[in-house]
């Protein structure tokens, strides 16, 4: 009796070659196995005995020859363009921010260049968006200088040693120590901020305790506070309490706060546009409503192309409004977007009795934010309600061009019927001269021929000629009317 081999079993749907090739195979009378590893034994057999068949496949490939994209060094090292120093602690960072177009960024950037060869740094590359060095303060100590460019103002951001006590000394009589960077723009942002140990200092005896926002950050990692005013020197005090950040942490956590308070007065450009634009569009939307409480009781053409030009001289306004401010309340709600993010970043928790510096932000700056919105709001539905009018009132003036070239039409077309008559008329008339005239030329014939010796009696001949030459006349006339109507 032949023994049946155990059924092996079957390979799931859709199994890898792999599988199938380290399956076992029966024989056909069930007396031998084949080995497991033989179809791939055979496999690579058969590529060796047939080498041509591996003939066409390409090399390894080499990145070293490919064509580089010719921005793709810049996009690669954009995500390391601005990384966080280390700060040890303790520390002063001083930032100022200045509005500069692309000229005046230029200047700066060759003027920071001059000042790094002065203290033996390189200097930034001619297209550079950021740069840091050492440099040389007056007195001979050593300065971390940064120059950053963004989409529409530049920043410097000095890191001196930290000071003993916080704010000691003030900051306007440190940024006389600076090397003389210049104001490269419009001066916008002026910073202090300290990075001091948590121990021994009280946050409510270095600023004003009505304006003060204090926030833990990471836990009880450290503790940062600041009341967002200006002291006499115009520098916006910040202090960061370090309990147990390091090095890095803790030169994240000032670059974020001063981000903060950068973006923060930045996005508050917005709001003196805002203030300028509401009584503007105030004006426009009520001369609006006047025009369109004129239209429904105008009457006239005149009229309503005197109310068609008021509309067109408001559209012109506001469109130029919504021009002058569009780029303003675009960067207005980009910079307010940047706030919070960079304080969720930091980790914001409530400290004390303190409001945070999110729930302050939330108070004193979204009214203004909610401001610079309520006005593109308005010019957004302005713009909609002028469009309206103007077109109901283009269709009031386009219908009542229209009746008029009507009654023109028709007024025409009674002063052709008129002058056809007319013409018809002295057709008649025509036909009656000519005929008398042509009848007279005959009577001079008939006397001619009278006067020859023909019995002809002119009188008789004229009056039997003059209905001949008035049929004759009439039919001239009339095919010369039939050949011009043709025409």
């Amino acid at each position: 009796m032949v023994r049946r081999a155990a059924p092996f079993p079957r390979p799931p749907l859709g199994a890898p070659r792999s599988f199938l090739s380290a399956s076992v195979s029966i024989c056909a009378d069930e007396r031998h196995r084949v080995d497991r590893t033989a179809p791939v034994i055979c496999e690579n057999a058969a590529v060796a005995a047939a080498p041509e068949r591996c003939s066409g496949r390409q090399d390894d490939p080499d990145p070293s020859k490919w064509t580089p994209h010719p921005h793709r060094d810049a996009l690669l090292g954009e995500v390391h363009a601005r990384p966080f120093r280390p700060l040890t602690t303790p520390a002063r960072i001083l930032r100022f921010a200045f509005l500069a177009n692309a000229e005046e960024a230029a200047a700066a950037r060759a003027r920071v260049g001059e000042l790094c060869l002065a203290s033996g740094a390189p200097g930034p590359a001619p297209d550079a968006k950021h740069h840091r060095a050492p440099m040389q303060a007056d007195g001979g100590a050593m300065i971390d200088f940064a120059y950053e460019q963004h989409g529409e103002f530049i920043t410097y951001t000095i890191v001196l040693p930290g000071p003993a006590k916080p704010f000691d000394p003030p900051a306007g009589a440190l940024a006389r120590t600076l090397p003389d960077f210049g104001a490269p723009g419009r001066h916008v942002v002026s910073v202090d901020l300290c990075l001091l140990p948590a121990t021994g200092v009280d946050v409510a005896e270095c600023f004003d305790r009505a304006s003060l926002a204090v926030s833990r950050v990471r836990g009880d990692a450290a503790v940062v506070a600041t009341d967002f005013r200006a002291d006499a020197a115009g520098f916006v005090r910040w202090l960061v309490l370090n309990s147990s950040l390091d090095d890095n942490a803790a030169g994240a956590m000032c670059v974020r706060m001063l981000e903060v308070e950068t973006y923060r007065t930045m996005a508050l450009l917005g709001l003196p546009e805002a203030m300028r634009l509401s009584p503007r569009t105030a004006r426009i939307e009520r001369e609006l409503a006047e025009v369109s409480s004129e239209i429904s009781r105008s009457e006239g053409l005149k009229t309503d192309s005197n109310l068609l030009d008021r509309l067109t001289h408001l559209a012109a306004d506001l469109e130029m409004d919504v021009a002058s401010s569009a780029y303003r309340f675009g960067a207005t709600r980009a910079y307010n977007e940047l706030v919070p993010q960079r304080l969720q970043a930091a980790g914001e928790e409530s400290y004390a009795l303190y409001p945070t510096i999110t729930s302050f932000l939330d108070r004193r700056v979204a009214p203004a934010m909610r401001t610079c919105r309520i006005i593109e709001e308005r010019q957004a539905k302005l713009s909609e309600k002028l469009t309206r009018a103007t077109n109901l009132l283009r269709t009031r003036v386009d219908v009542e061009i229209e009746a008029q070239n009507s009654k023109l039409l028709s007024a025409m077309n009674e002063r052709a019927s008129m002058q056809l008559r007319l013409q018809q008329t002295v057709e008649g008339l025509s036909v009656a001269a000519i005929s008398y005239y042509v009848v007279s030329l005959l009577g001079y014939v008939y006397k001619a021929m009278k006067s020859a010796g023909l019995h002809v009696d002119p009188d008789i001949a004229m009056g039997l000629s003059a209905p001949l030459v008035l049929l004759g006349m009439w039919w001239v006339v009339r095919r010369i009317r039939m050949s011009h109507a043709e025409h």
